[in-house]
């Protein structure tokens, strides 16, 4: 009975990753058999830039979540770990991003090539993420702005009332 919660997150990640490594396979494929087969006339080099694009697109999310959602045994060869949680935000979540706007632009691109500007998407959140990271760390010029005369006076009343000490009744 020990280590369920370990053993039953191991077989999670496991199907977890088989899903979306078999949406990576049908993806490209269908991409393949339309854009390449029965679209050959229009598929030119830049086709095939776009695949490689989208190939190290899925690789390199994959990759981490691979390592991510690997278990890790003990020196007796007891299932220690399960892997990370494959359902919880951060970085987990980022990486799957990643590999759902890269299977929907490949396959909206057979469309329109029009669909590859979607894929601006993510350098744009990237940017706005670290844009929010280094706001943090700037001087903000909030602190020596001066109080409206309202908010002034609301805040000495609560600094006086704080200062005050609060009686306790007891019976005695």
């Amino acid at each position: 009975m020990a280590n369920q919660g370990a053993k039953k997150r191991k077989e999670e990640n496991a199907r977890h990753m088989k899903n979306l490594l078999y949406i990576i396979i049908v993806t490209n494929v269908i991409y393949l058999v339309v854009r390449a087969g029965f679209m050959h006339s229009s598929f030119k080099w830049k086709h095939w830039g776009g695949l490689l694009l989208t190939a190290f697109a899925y690789i390199i999310p994959y990759q981490q979540l691979y390592a991510m959602a690997r278990p890790s045994y003990g020196d007796d060869g007891e299932l220690f770990d399960g892997g990370y949680d494959m359902s919880t935000g951060g970085i987990c979540g980022y990486l799957h991003d990643v590999i759902y706007i890269t299977c929907f632009v490949q396959l909206a691109s057979i469309i329109s090539e029009k669909f590859w500007y979607i894929y601006l998407v993510i350098p744009a959140f990237a940017a706005y993420k670290l844009f929010g990271l280094v706001k943090g760390f700037l001087p903000s010029g909030a602190e020596g702005s001066e109080e409206d005369e309202k908010t002034l006076r609301k805040r000495e009343k609560m600094e006086k009332r704080a200062s005050r000490g609060k009686f306790v009744r007891t019976k005695t």
